[in-house]
């Protein structure tokens, strides 16, 4: 219980949520990018391939 209380009650344990929670928002971040550019680049490549 004392380590939570250091986490959430110094300056150190409250900058080292903020980087957690800023690295796992760039994860999500990234992840949704590369999806939807991923999906982007099949659409384009099968309108190359099939130009109905």
């Amino acid at each position: 219980m004392h380590a939570l209380k250091d986490l959430f009650t110094t300056d150190v344990g409250l900058m080292s949520i903020g980087g957690i929670a800023f690295m796992l928002g760039m994860g999500v971040f990234f992840i949704r990018y590369f999806i939807k550019h991923i999906r982007e680049d099949e659409a384009a490549a099968a309108l190359k391939n099939n130009p109905k």
